[in-house]
């Protein structure tokens, strides 16, 4: 027997489970007004043996930081490569902020500037691109 997505909902519907779809979308959609805070960082040695795992470490220390809603780290996918894809960075960080405010503490808390002192010397480039979702 073929049951199509229609047919799981139906079947999941009449045993009285949650039927993920346009509300769980809705749910996990962004709040007008939060700010993202994407960065990305250009080694001073990318062949050097332990400098992406050190700044990688490093930016996961910034999850204690409490105004910092989502923090992700990563390095560039193996994608696709096309001339509108810039892969050329070593890391990124993407951080979710409830307000542009909660971002300014994040830039003086103590965690934050620890992790400046002590990976600082890692990149040679920094770009930052913030935004506001509408």
């Amino acid at each position: 027997m073929i049951v199509n997505r229609r047919g799981w909902m139906g079947l999941g519907a009449a045993l009285g489970l949650p039927v993920l779809g346009s509300h769980a979308a809705a749910a996990a959609a962004p709040r007008q007004g939060q700010m993202v805070h994407h960065v990305f960082f250009w080694l001073k040695e990318p062949g050097r043996a332990g400098d992406r795992e050190k700044l990688i470490a490093g930016l996961k220390t910034l999850r204690a930081i409490p105004e910092i809603r989502e923090l992700r780290v990563g390095v560039p996918a193996p994608t696709e490569q096309r001339s509108v894809v810039d892969s050329s960075y070593h890391v990124s960080e993407l951080m979710v902020f409830d307000t542009v405010a909660d971002q300014a503490r994040y830039q003086d808390h103590p965690v934050h500037k620890r992790f400046v002192e002590t990976c600082g010397d890692l990149w040679a480039r920094v770009v930052v691109y913030d935004s506001i979702d509408v």
